[in-house]
């Protein structure tokens, strides 16, 4: 096959399979010698010639494109062919690197991230795109990431890299920057010194956990201040990683031979003492980040849910009864009022903290989010106005699995307390669902189980919260005669 571009190119076979697209070897039909690469890139939807042809003059170790064009369905990329890859040089060593064979590679690599710093993001460095070319480790495929991102969906382009070298702040979602490439460079460093990358995944979900909150540790039996580098590039805070001069300096100053003599040696190992502590410092900010990030994205789901769960009490009401006025208030609650009776739902707010935080009472119970249910009428002569439930967004049943439940309050029957409204809701984070749901005595004390709001299957809530507001409308609400109304349970 031939392609007619800048110059006439000859196809021959097919040598490797390139990542995104596919590689060829390639003859000059110009008379140019040497030995050249086709890499032909899939055009998809959503994407520009311009993501994948970057312009890098005066830029070092980069593997130049010497000829592009197009045919129907691809991009064309014209390359020298290198001798092979960085990974194919690990697998060929097979054991670790020592310091003298890793330095000139890595020194190789951070030279192109030092001419690239401030203008272009390689966004997918691993030992795949590092290619051995004239002697000098040379950093491929620019382009080819951003080009892969932008045809992948918007809910999964944030995986639209390599998993194991990818960045804390890319499974966040986050833009990618130079920082994202010194994580990288770190984590094929510590690859070369300890012939294992520090995560291993297997999975993408693995990986995005070990990355956002594993520990990668310290490079063994290396030289120390190579090892503190290392470490310093797998920070999980971006701003806290040394910028690629930095590196580079660093690099050139180990290459000159690290002093012998006791007090430095003690210096260095204080140093790396240091490098742990601010690693395992970033690493548990980034769990905590994590965890926070989890959460939102629970709650966004919780409260869409929360709405149709409103949404079919809401209508079943309005269908059933022509003398109710709804007002709907700014924040998604709303009232129905049929009479002096109103049935009321909250909105869905977050909850950042469990019940177990309120007053040292730990129960295992974790609370997303959170609302309320309630039927109000007028205060009778015994001071009772109604009932509320509370509904939480939580894993109530089995840890980790999370849903909308209702549930309800009351006071211990001992404490010889009422209030006026019987059962009634509690926030997660108040000390009455912290009390009633730990072991022991307390006045307080669970009158609802908790029960399971399963959207597609609501009859049985909506027809008992429509039958309570039934009763107030004709002044037949009471007090439970009994309470809890129903057997109680959780998971404890």
């Amino acid at each position: 096959m031939r392609l007619k571009l800048g110059r006439e190119w000859e196809l021959g076979a097919r040598i490797d399979g390139g990542g995104f697209g596919q590689v060829y070897a390639a003859t000059s039909m110009d008379g140019v010698i040497g030995q050249y690469v086709v890499k032909l890139v899939p055009k998809l939807p959503g994407t520009q010639r311009e993501l994948l042809f970057i312009d890098l003059p005066g830029v070092r170790n980069v593997v130049p494109i010497i000829d592009s064009g197009e045919t129907k369905d691809s991009w064309v990329l014209v390359m020298p062919r290198a001798d092979k890859s960085l990974r194919h040089h690990t697998r060929e060593t097979g054991q670790a690197f020592d310091v003298e064979a890793a330095l000139p590679i890595l020194t190789d690599i951070v030279t192109a991230l030092v001419d690239l710093a401030g203008r272009v993001v390689h966004r997918d460095l691993k030992p795949e795109n590092i290619l051995l070319l004239n002697g000098k480790w040379c950093l491929a495929d620019f382009g080819i990431s951003r080009y892969a991102e932008a045809t992948t969906a918007p809910d999964t382009q944030k995986y639209a890299w390599s998993y194991p070298y990818a960045a804390p702040e890319r499974w966040r979602g986050e833009r990618a920057t130079g920082a994202a490439d010194i994580y990288a460079l770190g984590i094929i460093a510590f690859e070369l010194l300890a012939s294992a990358r520090p995560f291993t995944g297997p999975n993408e979900w693995d990986y995005r956990e070990q990355h956002l909150q594993g520990d990668p540790g310290l490079v063994q039996n290396a030289n120390p201040g190579l090892a503190a580098l290392v470490a310093e590039c797998l920070y999980k805070s971006a701003a806290a990683r040394p910028g690629p001069q930095n590196i580079l300096a660093r690099l050139a100053a180990i290459a000159e031979k690290a002093p012998s003599s006791r007090g430095l040696a003690k210096l260095q190992q204080a140093n790396m003492n240091e490098v742990a502590r601010q690693g395992e410092a970033g690493r548990q900010q980034s769990v905590a980040r994590s965890e926070m990030d989890r959460r939102q994205e629970l709650f966004r789901d919780a409260a869409a849910a929360f709405r149709r769960i409103g949404e079919e009490l809401k209508s079943a009401i309005i269908e059933n009864a022509s003398t109710a006025a709804l007002d709907i208030r700014q924040d998604g609650s709303w009232t129905i009022r049929i009479n002096d009776a109103e049935l009321l739902l909250s909105s869905a707010e977050p909850s950042l903290i469990s019940p177990g935080t309120v007053q040292r009472r730990p129960i295992n119970l974790n609370v997303i989010g959170f609302g309320s249910v309630s039927v109000r009428v007028p205060q009778n002569r015994h001071g009772y106005e109604g009932r509320s439930h509370s509904l939480w967004f939580c894993d109530a049943m089995e840890i980790s699995r999370y849903a909308w439940f209702e549930t309800a309050f009351m006071y211990h029957p001992l404490m010889g307390q009422s209030s006026s409204m019987a059962p009634f809701a509690s926030q997660p984070g108040e000390d009455i669902a912290a009390k009633a749901l730990s072991p022991g005595l307390s006045e307080y004390q669970l009158a609802w189980p908790f029960t399971p709001l399963v959207l597609g299957d609501l009859a049985e809530f909506v027809d008992r919260w429509t039958g309570w507001l039934a009763d107030a409308t004709q002044g037949r609400l009471n007090i439970p005669s009994t309470m809890p109304e129903r057997p109680t349970q959780w998971r404890r």
